[in-house]
C-alpha cells in the first residue's frame, strides 16, 4: 500500500507542476477586449481554462479509473476531478471532468461481473475496468489513497471505508460538494433525462439537496449548447438555507444560477406591487405548542389545483365579459361597428395575453382613425377631429380598464362564487389583506397565475431548468405556475414526506404533484449518509411510534455514540455542561434546538449569560454562522450539525401527533455524530421506550 501512496504522491506532484505552469502562463497572458471574433473565442477558451485551473490546483482530482476499451490493447488510467484540465500544447486530457460520459463509470461501476460501459456522443462504449481508486487531496496535500476495486482481486473493496472516512469529517457553516463520494443511486438521478420532471423522495441525510445542485452542474456541462445557467433556478425554503448551500455551485465551477425562495421570486415577478404579510407571525401561529388546527390549515385551500381551476374559470369568464356593447364613433358618422371590434378581440387577437390584446386593439383603432383623418388633409378641422377622436377613444376603452394581478384577484375574491371553494372566514381575511396590498404566501400562486394571464410569458423568459428543494412544503398550485414558465417540464423536485412540517401549505403525498405533470420520473432515496446508525434508528422509531406511512431511513454502517435521553430538573446546567464537553472535544458545529422561537430566545439569553458564545437563528435571518446555534426546530430543516441538543422533549412540547412527530424527527436528523435529548417534565410519548 505504501508503494501505491508513493506512486500517487509523485503523480500528484507532476500534475500540480503542469497545472501551475499552465495557470502561470494564462495569468500572464493579457485579456483580449478587442472585436476580432476569432480572438474573442480564443479568449473565452483561455478564461474557461483559467477558471478551471484556479479551482483545480488545490484539489486536482479525487479518483482514478483504469479502463480498457473493447478492441483496444492499452489500459488507460483516467484521473477524475471537479473540472477538466488538458495539456495546453497537445490538448490531451490530464484530468477528466466528473460530468464527462467516461467519468460516469467511476460512480456506476461497483465491481464483480458487472458490465463496464458509458454512453459517448458516438454511441455505447464497453470495456473492462482494471482499477477503481479513491484519492483524497486537500490543499495540495495527498491525504489518503483507497482502492475500491482491483480486477482479479475481488477481496479488495474499501468503497464504504472511503465513504465513511468522508462522512466522519466535521462540518463547518456551509454545505459541501460530494463529487468524490457520489453513490450509484445518486449518480442515476444526477444524470437522468432533462425533460422529464423528477420527483425524489429522500430520507433525511440522503443527500437530496447536494444531488440536485450536482444535477444542475451536470446539465450545464452535458447540454451546454442548449441550456443557459442564467435561465436555471433553485427554490429553497428560506434565506438561511440559501446561505448554507451557497458555496456548492461555485465549488463545482458553476455560476450565475439563481438561488431564491418562492415568495422572493413571486414578489419580484409582481414588480413588488404587493407586500408579504409578516411570515414570522404566521410561523409563530403555525408552530405554537397549542395551535388552532382549523385556523392554521385554512390557507392550504388556496394552494390546491381546485383553487387554480376556480381562478382559471373566473379569468375565462372575465375575458368573455370583456366586450364592448356599442359601436365606436370617432366623430359624426365615423364609425367602427361593434361587431368588428368584437371580432378583433375574440378572434384575431385571442391568442394574445390580456395586456397585449388591449394594446393591439387600441393600436388598430388609432390606425383606423389616422386613415380616416387623411381625408381631411392638413386642415384645422382635422386637428379638432383628432382631438375629439382621442377623447372618445379613451372614454370608449373604459369598458376595458388597465388592470393588475391584485385588482383582478380582489374582484375574484369579492365574487359570490368564491364561497364555492373558500370558507367565508378566509374570504373576509383575504379581502381585508388585498385592500392593504398585503398578501399571504398562499395567495402568491393565484397572483402569479393572473399576472401571466395579463402580461403573457415570452419564450425568452422561460426557465431552462427548475430545482424545488424541500418540495413537500410547496403546494400543487405553486408547482403549476412554475411549470407554466419552464421549458420542456425540466424539473428536479425533491423532499421528504417525513419532514412535511409546513403542513398548512404543503402536500401529504407526491401524487399531488403527479397531477400537475402528465409524466414524471420517481426516485426513492432510503440510504442516509448524514447521521450515525444510532441516531437514524432512534429517529426511525419516532416515525414508527406516530404511524407515519413513509419509508424509513437505512443507515450506512457508520456507528457512533448512543443517543442520550436525559431527564433532569435543571436543563440549563446540563446543556451548558454538554456544550462545554463538546467544545473541549473540538466539535465545530453544535445546535441547541427548541420547540418555539420565543423559547429559543430565552435559552439563548441564558446560555450567553453562562459565558457561551452563541448564535440565535430566527425566521428573518439570512446567514448561518456555524459554531453554537440556538434554533427553533422548524427553522433547522435542511441544516446539519456535528452535534444536536434537543430541549424540552416532553409531553407538552411534543404531543403524540403526526405533526409533532415530524418536528421531532427533523430535530433528531440534523445531527451527524452526537444527539442529546433533554426533558424536565414527563417525556414525550413519541420517545416512549427509547433510550
Amino acid at each position: 500500500m505504501s508503494n501505491i501512496f508513493e506512486d500517487e504522491l509523485q503523480k500528484m506532484k507532476d500534475t500540480l507542476h503542469t497545472m501551475d505552469e499552465q495557470l502561470d502562463t494564462l495569468e500572464k497572458t493579457p485579456v483580449y477586449y478587442g472585436e476580432d471574433f476569432k480572438e474573442q473565442i480564443l479568449e473565452s477558451m483561455r478564461e474557461s481554462n483559467r477558471q478551471n485551473l484556479r479551482i483545480g490546483v488545490q484539489e486536482p482530482y479525487f479518483g482514478r479509473l483504469d479502463f480498457q476499451e473493447d478492441g483496444k490493447e492499452a489500459v488507460m488510467p483516467i484521473y477524475i476531478g471537479k473540472v477538466g484540465v488538458s495539456d495546453m500544447d497537445t490538448m490531451k486530457p490530464i484530468i477528466i471532468d466528473w460530468r464527462a460520459p467516461v467519468a460516469s463509470m467511476f460512480y456506476s461501476f461497483t465491481g464483480g461481473d458487472e458490465l463496464a460501459f458509458y454512453q459517448s456522443p458516438d454511441g455505447l462504449v464497453e470495456g473492462d475496468v482494471y482499477l477503481k481508486r479513491n484519492i483524497s487531496i486537500r490543499k495540495r496535500e495527498l491525504e489518503r489513497v483507497v482502492d475500491t476495486y482491483v480486477k482479479g482481486n475481488e477481496d479488495v473493496s474499501h468503497a464504504d471505508d472511503f465513504l465513511l472516512y468522508r462522512l466522519g469529517e466535521n462540518k463547518d457553516n456551509k454545505l459541501k460538494d460530494i463529487v468524490s463520494t457520489i453513490q450509484s443511486e445518486q449518480n442515476d438521478i444526477i444524470r437522468a433525462e432533462r425533460n422529464l420532471p423528477l420527483l425524489i423522495q429522500g430520507v433525511a441525510g440522503s443527500g437530496k439537496t447536494t444531488i440536485a445542485l450536482h444535477r444542475l452542474a451536470f446539465l450545464i456541462y452535458e447540454y451546454r449548447e442548449q441550456l443557459e445557467a442564467e435561465r436555471m433556478i433553485v427554490f429553497a425554503p428560506n434565506s438561511l438555507f440559501l446561505d448554507y448551500i451557497s458555496s456548492v455551485l461555485p465549488e463545482l465551477g458553476v455560476g450565475n444560477i439563481s438561488q431564491t425562495t418562492f415568495p422572493d421570486w413571486a414578489l419580484r415577478t409582481l414588480d413588488d406591487s404587493v407586500k408579504l404579510k409578516q411570515t414570522e407571525e404566521k410561523l409563530k401561529e403555525a408552530f405554537s405548542i397549542n395551535r388552532d388546527e382549523k385556523k392554521v390549515m385554512l390557507g392550504k385551500l388556496k394552494g390546491t389545483l381546485e383553487f387554480k381551476t376556480f381562478i382559471e374559470e373566473r379569468m375565462i369568464q372575465f375575458e368573455n365579459e370583456l366586450v364592448p356593447t356599442k359601436d365606436f364613433e370617432a366623430w359624426d358618422r365615423a364609425i367602427i361597428p361593434v361587431e368588428d371590434i368584437k371580432k378583433w378581440m375574440q378572434v384575431e387577437y385571442k391568442h394574445y395575453p390580456l395586456q397585449k390584446r388591449r394594446e393591439r386593439l387600441v393600436g388598430r383603432m388609432k390606425r383606423w382613425i389616422e386613415i380616416e383623418l387623411k381625408k381631411f388633409g392638413e386642415t384645422h378641422e382635422k386637428k379638432l377631429l383628432k382631438k375629439e377622436a382621442t377623447k372618445r377613444l379613451n372614454a370608449y376603452m373604459k369598458f376595458w380598464p388597465k388592470m393588475s394581478a391584485l385588482s383582478l384577484y380582489s374582484s375574484i375574491v369579492k365574487s359570490k362564487e368564491i364561497l364555492e371553494v373558500l370558507p367565508e372566514e378566509l374570504v373576509k381575511e383575504t379581502e381585508k389583506s388585498c385592500r392593504k396590498k398585503e398578501v399571504y404566501v398562499e395567495d402568491l400562486p393565484a397572483l402569479i397565475y393572473i399576472h401571466h394571464r395579463i402580461t403573457g410569458i415570452e419564450i425568452g423568459q422561460k426557465f431552462h431548468h427548475v430545482v424545488i428543494d424541500e418540495a413537500q412544503d410547496f403546494s400543487p398550485f405553486q408547482v403549476y405556475v412554475l411549470k407554466e414558465i419552464t421549458l420542456g417540464n425540466s424539473f428536479t423536485i425533491l423532499g421528504d414526506l417525513s419532514q412535511a412540517i409546513y403542513d398548512y401549505q404543503g402536500i401529504e403525498d407526491w401524487n399531488a404533484f403527479k397531477e400537475v405533470f402528465q409524466e414524471t420520473g420517481y426516485y426513492e432515496l432510503t440510504r442516509s449518509y448524514r447521521s450515525t446508525k444510532e441516531i437514524i434508528e432512534f429517529a426511525n422509531e419516532i416515525i414508527k411510534n406516530a404511524e407515519i406511512p413513509v419509508g424509513l431511513a437505512t443507515p450506512v454502517f457508520r456507528s457512533g455514540e448512543d443517543v442520550k435521553v436525559i431527564h433532569t430538573e435543571n436543563q440549563l446546567t446540563e446543556i451548558v455542561k454538554t456544550v462545554k464537553h463538546l467544545q473541549n472535544a473540538d466539535v465545530k458545529t453544535i445546535a441547541v434546538i427548541g420547540r418555539t422561537e420565543d423559547e429559543c430566545r430565552d435559552i439563548y439569553v441564558k446560555l450567553t449569560n453562562a459565558g457561551l458564545t452563541v448564535n440565535v437563528i430566527e425566521a428573518n435571518q439570512s446567514k448561518y454562522e456555524g459554531g453554537i446555534s440556538v434554533v427553533p426546530v422548524y427553522l433547522a430543516k435542511g441544516l446539519e450539525f456535528d452535534a444536536v441538543l434537543l430541549i424540552d422533549v416532553d409531553e407538552e412540547h411534543y404531543k403524540n401527533t403526526k405533526h409533532d412527530a415530524k418536528l421531532l424527527y427533523v430535530g433528531c436528523t440534523r445531527s451527524l455524530h452526537d444527539l442529546w435529548i433533554f426533558h424536565s417534565e414527563k417525556a414525550s410519548p413519541l420517545i416512549k421506550g427509547l433510550k
